[in-house]
Parts: C-alpha cells; structure tokens; sequence
C-alpha cells in the first residue's frame, strides 16, 4: 500500500483558489441512473463483478420508482428557520416518522427489486422484509437512520436503507443550499447523516475544493481539506492508496480518532460516484483496516463491513 504520509495536496495555482458554495442539495431525478451507470461501468473485469452489477439494478430501481410518487412535504417555514438559527438539520434524520410517502416508495422499491438477479441469500432477505408488518419496518428504518444495523441482519437493512436514500434524496433536493448551515463535524447539514466519503471537484466556482457526500440524502457540504471528516482533527491526517492505483480514491487516515474515510479526486475522473467508488474499491479498506483503522464512511451497500 502507497502512503502519501500527511499533509499532502494537489497544487493549485495562485489566482485559481475559489470561494466555494457551502452546500450543494442533489438532482434526485439523475442521482440514481448516473450511479447505476457507474456501478456497471466499475463492474468490468472486477473481482466484485456479480455483486457491482446487482448494485446497478439496485440503482436503476432507486431511480425508476421516483415516476409518480406523491410530492414530499418539507418542513415548514418556522421548522426550517429554527433549525438554521439553532445549526440543525432541517431533515433531521432523528426525528424521522414513518408516513403514507415513505410507505409508498419503500413498498414501490421491494415490488421493482424483486425482478432483480440476486443470490437467494439476498431473495430471502428481500423476502422478509417485504412480508414484515408496519412495526417491523419502522424498526428496519430506525435501525438504518441510527447506523446500528444488527450484523445479522444486514440483508434487510440494505432494501431499507435504498428507500429511505431515495426519500431523502427527494427531500434534499427541494431545500434552498443557501440556506443551510454547519451542524458539526461529520454531520450533513441537511439531515444530519454520516458522509460515505469526500470528493475533490473541478466544479465551475470550487476548483480543487473538497466536499463531504451525505450517505442518506446525497447533500454535499464543503470541507477544509487535510482535516478529519469525522472529528475535525487536522492533525496526524495521512493518505493511502492501493500500489499501482491511478490516484483517484484514497484512504484518508486520522490518528487522532484511528478513522478513515475515502477522498475521491473527482476533477482528475468526473465520472466517479461517491458511493459506487467506494464499494469498487473496497480491496483499499482492508488494507487500511490492516493497520488498525476504523471505517469512519458510511455506505448501505456495505453494512456490516
């Protein structure tokens, strides 16, 4: 494995560093098919083959059951001003309650995975949670909304936890990104969630600036670069690659709170998914895990892990 040792960066020329927006919400009607595509596209002569093109189909059916559901309800006007005026997130993933929306896309989502090809480990998962009562779901969402998956029951989660990224996809993507705030380190300022890993981006107005990715709700926030995406530490911040690897995922390791988290350099491959890339490359986490490093992203495709 390649270490870049700390405090390692891309140059960037002077009169090029931009002044980046904070937030950025998701395009949830394109979201989903690009990371299909992705996910087929990485597929090709990798070892994860069958499981990459499972995660495909997942996709396609993330964006396919979007087609006539009901409009979502934000919270209203008072709700969201509190909650920039307390640094909050205005879809605070803690405070999620089950309703007819979210019942319809998850129930739309089990009825278009089940045409899937999957192992029928998977089938049976997909079984039971399509078969299990309004409680039991409401269980299966708190679980995925809390990162407490039960390791014995992963499978589940993974169906769960697609819907609930299309619904708050659709939530985000109506919020005002000017409107959000910092709630904290690691934290997405739209619904709170986890990132599943940070991107470099060519963006017209953020060259070379760094982003964090929701792993719920796809929001994307920027980030000081050579800073610890989880507890804020901007010291003893390293980078680790696969050797021979092309340079565009890495582990980004803090010592001070032994996590990582993969930084994808996007403005050197615009085609790479936040998700998708870091399930492409999961060969990188166990070598980083090798050196005692805890998983700090979070990635439903990947639960359990």
């Amino acid at each position: 494995m390649n270490n870049a040792g700390g405090h390692r960066l891309d140059p960037v020329v002077i009169g090029e560093i931009e002044e980046p927006p904070f937030a950025r919400v998701p395009d949830a009607c394109r979201l989903f098919r690009s990371r299909a595509e992705r996910f087929q596209e990485l597929s090709a002569q990798h070892e994860l083959a069958p499981f990459l093109q499972f995660l495909s189909e997942v996709s396609f059916c993330q964006h396919a059951l979007q087609e006539g559901l009901e409009h979502v309800d934000l919270p209203n006007e008072h709700e969201l001003s509190r909650a920039r005026a307390f640094g909050m997130p205005p879809l605070d993933r803690n405070h999620f309650a089950m309703n007819s929306t979210f019942d319809a896309t998850l129930g739309r989502f089990l009825a278009l995975a089940s045409n899937v090809d999957m192992p029928e480990t998977a089938r049976a998962a997909l079984s039971r949670v399509t078969q299990a009562d309004g409680e039991m779901r409401f269980v299966m969402v708190r679980a995925v909304l809390a990162d407490a998956v039960p390791l014995a029951h992963c499978a589940e989660h993974v169906f769960v936890a697609a819907a609930l990224q299309v619904h708050y996809a659709r939530l985000a993507s109506r919020l005002d990104p000017k409107k959000l705030v910092p709630v904290g380190d690691g934290a997405c300022p739209a619904c709170g969630g986890a990132p599943v890993s940070s991107m470099i981006v060519a963006w017209p107005g953020a060259q070379n600036t760094r982003f964090c990715v929701c792993s719920l709700c796809a929001t994307q926030w920027n980030y000081v670069r050579i800073k610890c995406t989880m507890c804020g530490s901007t010291k003893g911040i390293s980078y680790q690659q696969i050797d021979g690897g092309n340079g565009t995922v890495w582990a980004e390791t803090c010592e001070s709170c032994r996590a990582y988290v993969k930084i994808l350099h996007q403005h050197k491959n615009p085609g790479l998914d936040p998700v998708a890339d870091d399930v492409g490359s999961l060969s990188l986490d166990v070598l980083v895990r090798e050196s005692e490093y805890r998983r700090g992203g979070v990635n439903p495709f990947l639960l359990g892990y």
